[in-house]
């Protein structure tokens, strides 16, 4: 497995980072490449996706969750085989820093590893930034932070 690790600073509260994050169905706003979510259950989660001009659908289990610290899931079906994880820390009453960390395999025989990290480092530096970008103007919107 190969791990692809980045963090970005948001300009909101600890509680608005992560309930910005933790409501999936939000993800195709900030993350290239999904076009869907779906949260099925608690614990399980329907994604569809569309990268380098190849759909997939595959399922997600949430396997760890502390409020306002982290949250992370794995795929339990489907080609992709990853496992990704989100912590959130506080940095001051207005600042919170994200940090998401992906593990995955490649996903088509005969990919390289390096080549699938630097297709999903790159994914995950775009995500972040788009991510930072979404939730300080959500929570700069007409309710305010929080």
């Amino acid at each position: 497995m190969s791990t692809v690790k980045e963090s970005v600073d948001v300009a909101v509260p600890l509680h608005t980072a992560y309930n910005q994050w933790t409501q999936f169905e939000e993800f195709p706003r900030f993350m290239e490449g999904v076009d869907s979510v779906t949260r099925l259950d608690d614990r399980h989660i329907h994604w569809r996706t569309s990268i380098d001009g190849v759909a997939r659908e595959y399922d997600t289990e949430i396997v760890d969750q502390e409020p306002e610290e982290l949250i992370a899931w794995r795929s339990v079906d489907g080609e992709t085989d990853r496992k990704e994880k989100v912590t959130f820390r506080r940095l001051d009453p207005g600042h919170t820093r994200v940090t998401l960390a992906v593990d995955l395999r490649p996903e088509r025989p005969g990919e390289k590893a390096g080549e699938a990290r630097a297709a999903v480092d790159h994914r995950v530096k775009g995500d972040l930034r788009r991510f930072k970008e979404y939730a300080e103007a959500r929570g700069r919107g007409p309710s305010g932070p929080g």
